[in-house]
């Protein structure tokens, strides 16, 4: 039975839709265009573009800001310039904000912050991932201290979800000044290229105070961020590729930090051997390769997904399934820099442990490493201190953790990389592994420098000291004897080895020490 509706309620209907017509379609068509013609979506199309269809579920459509002064009591347009609510990606539940560039540039005033902070505090109490869709011109400078008293709310959220939800913010226009923080304090940071830029101070500022003359691009582009500063997870040409990649990130992360990634049977068996192995790492320990060939070889049907594949390209940094399991790789990238240690290699991995370790994800350490890069800018850049940052966010580390020596792990490097002394649950080599203080080399012309000094042919003894050096000490199967390694095995069991450890390990339980938090060097 339907009731018909006449008079003041019909009329309220009417007034309810035109308001929300009016607060869906934003500003003007020529709004429109304009961020059409720079190459941009709207807000609503990028949200779209995320979500399931038919899945966005809108809040506070029709708030407006209070402000008064400098013109602002006469235009107070719905939505204040902030798209927020939340869907489902791949049918799990996401929350997300956007800012609307064509209401004053997407600036954050008062109510456009308090619409934010409220999205943010249902996607915590919800437990669900939160994703930033920027687009914005900083603080509404109008409002004030209030804008910026905005700003501060958001980077105490930020921070207190963080290791508790998935959050990951897509740079789709210009982030300035203290708005670039919120963004860096969580997850991942996706940009697209020439249209979205970050900086805390401008090139007008930077022409100003040092004379130093840059483009916005040439200053906080995505490229810039993605392989200079390492600010950006990843850049892309346009949005719609960017937002692919976003929906593919979340289908391999856990809602939050009480559940696991979820699993997605894979057609890929478990104990598929991985002959090509044998052939792709080259017996040579000098010779370098791909370490990507390794990890697509034994992923489930080759897939991986690699998080800032263009900076400190030296380590690779990468989720993959194992038998449908979501799984951290952390691997020596001998095709960049000999795959050494140095600055920028300890604090990708380590950030990428420690997110790992804070959402339950199993990790895998592939080792080919010849120790810490070195040199003078390395030591006077703080080798040491950021060294330690990967060593501290390994010994942290709780979750499954297992090692896989494929050639060379010489010195410090080789302990940092999850070495059984501080921690891998399981360590696993292949029969060329050598493990070590230092290369043979190296080592030989320390031990015995007055020997082969005071020698009739000096190359002659040198080779036969590096020749036992080798047998002695670096044998495959030196750490094996001694239980630094559970295993030796055949290249071609790699995969079935890997899956068949990290099963076992599935419900492991660690008990931390009792503490408010530590202090890891930063």
């Amino acid at each position: 039975m339907s009731i018909a509706m006449e008079g003041p309620a019909k009329d309220r209907l009417t007034e309810l839709a035109e308001i929300k017509a009016l607060a869906v379609g934003g500003p003007d068509d020529k709004a429109t265009e304009r961020q059409h013609a720079k190459g941009k979506l709207t807000a609503r199309e990028r949200i779209d573009l995320l979500l399931d269809e038919g899945s966005f579920q809108e809040i506070e459509t029709l708030r407006r800001h209070r402000a008064s002064g400098f013109g602002l009591e006469a235009k107070r347009p719905y939505t204040d310039g902030v798209i927020s609510g939340w869907g489902t990606v791949h049918g799990r539940t996401v929350f997300v904000y956007a800012h609307d560039f064509r209401i004053f540039g997407g600036a954050l005033g008062e109510a456009h912050a308090a619409k934010i902070h409220k999205v943010m505090d249902l996607a915590l109490a919800a437990g669900a991932p939160l994703v930033s869709l920027n687009d914005g011109a900083g603080a509404r400078i109008q409002e004030g201290v209030m804008a910026l008293a905005g700003y501060g709310g958001i980077f105490q959220r930020n921070t207190r979800a963080s290791g508790v939800i998935p959050q990951i913010s897509v740079m789709l226009g210009p982030c300035a000044g203290g708005a670039a923080y919120s963004p860096a304090l969580t997850d991942f940071v996706f940009m697209v290229r020439e249209t979205s830029q970050m900086f805390i101070t401008g090139p007008d500022v930077v022409r100003a105070v040092t004379g130093e003359e840059v483009s916005q691009n040439g200053l906080g582009g995505a490229d810039v961020h993605a392989t200079v500063s390492g600010v950006a997870a990843l850049a892309y040409d346009d949005e719609a590729s960017c937002l692919e990649d976003v929906r593919f990130l979340l289908s391999l992360l856990p809602s939050n930090n009480r559940q696991t990634a979820p699993r997605q049977p894979s057609q890929d068996p478990a104990d598929r051997p991985t002959p090509a192995l044998r052939e792709i790492v080259p017996a040579n320990a000098n010779q370098a390769y791909d370490i990507r060939a390794v990890i697509e070889e034994t992923a489930d049907d080759g897939e991986y997904f690699e998080i800032q594949p263009a900076w400190a390209a030296n380590v690779v940094c990468a989720l993959v399934r194992l038998d449908g399991h979501v799984t951290g790789v952390v691997a020596n990238q001998p095709s960049a820099f000999a795959g050494a240690l140095d600055i920028h290699a300890s604090e990708k991995a380590a950030r990428f442990v420690q997110f790992c370790d804070a959402f339950s994800i199993p990790l895998v350490t592939l080792v080919d490493v010849p120790g810490f890069l070195p040199g003078v800018d390395q030591e006077h850049g703080g080798i040491i201190r950021h060294g330690a940052k990967l060593l501290y966010a390994y010994c942290n580390a709780s979750v499954p953790r297992v090692q896989l020596i494929l050639r060379k792990a010489y010195g410090g490097a080789y302990i940092v990389m999850d070495s059984r002394s501080i921690g891998a649950d399981i360590s696993l080599a292949w029969p060329g592994n050598e493990i070590a203080v230092m290369g043979a080399e190296g080592a030989a012309n320390v031990i015995f420098r007055r020997e082969i000094a005071a020698a009739d042919d000096p190359e002659a003894v040198r080779a036969q000291k590096i020749k036992e050096y080798r047998s002695e000490l670096m044998n495959p199967y030196y750490a094996a004897e001694r239980g630094l390694v559970d295993d030796v095995i055949d290249p071609a069991d790699t995969r079935s080895a890997l899956i068949g450890a990290l099963a076992m390990l599935r419900s492991k339980h660690t008990d931390l020490p009792s503490r408010k938090h530590g202090n890891p060097p930063v």
